[in-house]
């Protein structure tokens, strides 16, 4: 074990391939992380922001929002369902909104809201908004008045959101009698009643089971399909299919890192086959041979996500905002952890090598 540590000390640049290698792709890994998870949550934060457990679509709109309506007719028979605790409605819009003294249309989510939760606060007054800080780095500011859609219902952004945003468009948030008026103005092919939204937003009381409240909601309404928070999520168009390709990218990108690491070691011990036999020769066991080369992968291994964490945050500073990516904490620790793995599992390929060496042939 000492003498694999000295070795690392003493002689750096013979693990620098392989360094270097691992490094680029920790690299790849934490901006593949920061991308996926920039695209899921720029997507699905209209969605979580509301802290429900239940979301509730007319069976006619395949999971869609933007295809769903319901009634307040609706809303009092949701209510009535056991374990119900409140119930609220949620509209969206996506339209272009122009930012004053900007060029550029930005995209925006216009949606109306009952009831505020968590990190969403109660509606504003009438035709103002809540808008999320992603239209703040486009160029909006508070008491700036924005124009919605072609006909350009002005809006006057009151305060800010974060994490609140649908398909990676802007969330602005209303007050239900601007959102219908936002709606009403601009698709008049799509038109909502006084009482109408396009979802209902539940949340159970304490104790109770999501998936009998949704079967007991569908029931009573004849006219409905629930989902929990998380499968709500999941049926944004193309979640699902870019949590499973990125994933995919992710997990082939881990093997190749434990293939690098299980070559060079592999390598490196052919040529170190006679001073391990040395070392068999005088008391080593393969046990504590093994050991030192597992550490070895697991030192490159730490030392390749340091250098890589470095220069993915040198180069963050030089992605324009519009690049939807979220560097968590979270990400970067899932990347060191499989990167350790993967490279102690290539480390480990030797084993059968440095078991084979025979401690006499270093006398021969």
């Amino acid at each position: 074990m000492r003498i694999a540590i000295r070795e690392l000390v003493r002689r750096p640049g013979r693990f620098a391939v392989a360094g270097g290698a691992v490094t680029v792709l920790v690299l790849l890994l934490l901006f593949l992380g920061a991308l996926l998870d920039g695209l899921f949550l720029g997507s699905s934060g209209a969605i979580r922001i509301n802290d429900a457990d239940v979301f509730v679509f007319s069976d006619d709109a395949r999971d869609s929002f933007l295809r769903s309506k319901v009634d307040g007719e609706l809303a009092a028979d949701v209510q009535s369902v056991e374990g119900v605790e409140s119930v609220s409605g949620l509209g969206l819009t996506l339209l272009g909104v122009g930012i004053p003294g900007e060029d550029e249309i930005a995209n925006g989510a216009i949606i109306g809201y009952e009831r505020g939760a968590g990190d969403l606060p109660q509606p504003p007054l009438p035709g103002q908004a809540y808008a999320d800080r992603r239209l703040q780095d486009l160029g909006a500011g508070v008491g700036d008045v924005v124009l919605v859609g072609p006909l350009e219902v002005p809006l006057e952004i009151v305060g800010w959101v974060t994490d609140s945003n649908y398909l990676l468009q802007a969330g602005i948030w209303v007050e239900p009698t601007t959102w219908r008026r936002v709606q009403n103005t601009n698709r008049p092919d799509a038109p909502v009643g006084d009482d109408q939204f396009q979802v209902l937003v539940v949340e159970l009381e304490a104790g109770a089971q999501a998936a009998t409240a949704i079967s007991d909601i569908d029931t009573v309404t004849s006219t409905t399909v629930s989902l929990t928070s998380n499968d709500t999520v999941f049926a944004i168009p193309g979640i699902r299919e870019q949590n499973r390709t990125f994933s995919t990218v992710i997990g082939v990108t881990l093997f190749v890192v434990g293939l690098v690491v299980a070559l060079f070691f592999a390598l490196l011990t052919l040529e170190r086959a006679g001073l391990y036999a040395v070392l068999k020769a005088v008391g080593a066991s393969n046990r504590t041979l093994v050991a030192g080369v597992v550490v070895q992968a697991i030192v490159v291994a730490f030392g390749a996500f340091v250098i890589g964490g470095v220069l993915t945050w040198g180069l963050s500073l030089m992605i324009p905002p519009s690049v939807p990516v979220e560097f968590l904490a979270s990400r970067a620790l899932f990347v060191l952890f499989g990167v350790v793995i993967t490279a102690t599992v290539g480390g480990l390929v030797s084993l059968r090598r440095i078991v084979a060496i025979d401690p006499a042939s270093a006398i021969g």
